[in-house]
């Protein structure tokens, strides 16, 4: 049982590396990016499509099992693991991005967080200590502190005042949880487009030695480019023997660059979004297979790609299932989106063990021209 994270390689030319974090569940290789699960299933795909992806962690969600089916539901079945089939490792968030995309049903103090519930309405009371219990019950190998993520554009002082809580509801956390053996609790750098205030939250998280860390608080809004500044200026900061998680993010030209700066994990609802929707992640590029020009189009969706959407069947077929909004077409999709974006980190990974991370990806990580 237990945590560690072994580097493998490191590019002499950027910050970028190669390594395997170990879990209880087993290992996860990195650059790695993890499908989210949110309601403990990823979206239209079963757990063993799942691990056809590619995919060696996945996520679920605090907030969402805790309304539907709540955690002692979980927990009586022996975990998350046994309740979703999914033996590999799994990390949960703490509820805190619902601080922010829920910020119509919430009140923020400095105990916690109180919502509304979107689905009955009822209260909810979310308090460091009750998104770690919640966590402690649910199971996951990686479990995230509560925090409180500030809105873009927001001004410096409701930044200071967001980052200095987050510190504070972090003491809570690790004081409430009763698993560290076997569940991993990783603190959340904040500190929203202010470099200064980046600095300060890491070097504050650091103290903790915690066995992980993220980077949270970006693409919630801002340009691109203010989230490559920001992650550039934080994760060669973060403990180099630790996991860096950047959350929330999942497409190529943001995981290269984030890679290029130390980063080790990556989560996105992305690809089963997109899926949902009818449009297809095909090296970098979005396609909306709903378009006329794929009606006659017998071509693998993507001829480099092993998935079983791309080895069985055509972009016409996918064409007509989308448009039919056959079931079929929107799994395929995600079944498709989800092992693009593994397939992508694993080459990454790849080419750092080959020592060929700059030039190999060199298309995505020069600046863009506006």
């Amino acid at each position: 049982m237990g945590f560690s994270f072994q580097l493998q390689a490191t590019c002499p030319k950027t910050q970028a590396r190669a390594g395997v974090f170990h879990t209880p569940h087993g290992v996860v290789e990195t650059p790695r990016f993890m499908p989210v699960g949110t309601a403990a299933t990823i979206k239209g795909l079963m757990p063993a499509q799942v691990a056809q992806t590619g995919a060696q962690m996945i996520l679920a969600n605090t907030y969402h099992l805790h309304i539907q089916p709540g955690e002692k539901v979980v927990e009586m079945a022996g975990g998350l693991h046994q309740f979703m089939a999914w033996q590999a490792p799994i990390l949960t968030d703490s509820g805190g991005f619902q601080v922010f995309s829920l910020s119509e049903l919430r009140k923020i103090s400095e105990q916690g967080v109180t919502f509304r519930s979107p689905r009955d309405g009822r209260l909810i009371e979310l308090t460091p200590e009750r998104s770690i219990a919640i966590q402690n019950a649910l199971g996951a190998d990686v479990i995230m502190a509560f925090d409180e993520c500030p809105p873009y554009p927001a001004g410096r002082g409701e930044v200071i005042a967001a980052t200095e809580r987050t510190a504070r509801w972090l003491e809570r956390c690790i004081q409430a949880h009763q698993r560290p053996q076997d569940q991993a609790l990783f603190g959340i750098v904040q500190g929203g487009v202010f470099p200064d205030l980046r600095l300060e939250a890491a070097k504050t998280l650091i103290q903790f030695d915690l066995p992980g860390y993220a980077i949270g608080g970006v693409s919630v809004g801002e340009p691109p480019e203010l989230i490559h500044d920001i992650v550039r200026a934080t994760a060669p900061i973060l403990p180099p023997d630790k996991p860096r998680y950047l959350m929330g993010v999942g497409t190529y030209r943001e995981m290269a660059i984030a890679v290029a700066a130390g980063v080790d994990l990556f989560d996105c609802v992305i690809p089963t979004r997109l899926g949902r929707h009818g449009t297809a992640y095909v090296q970098g590029e979005r396609w909306n297979l709903k378009n006329a020009q794929y009606r006659e189009d017998f071509r693998p969706l993507d001829e480099t790609c092993p998935c079983y959407c791309c080895r069985n069947f055509s972009r016409a077929y996918l064409n007509h299932l989308i448009k039919a909004r056959e079931m079929l077409g929107f799994i395929l999709l995600s079944l498709h989106n989800v092992t693009e974006l593994v397939r992508f980190t694993q080459r990454m990974r790849e080419s750092l063990l080959q020592g060929s991370f700059s030039s190999d990806f060199a298309q995505w990580l020069e600046k863009e021209e506006t």
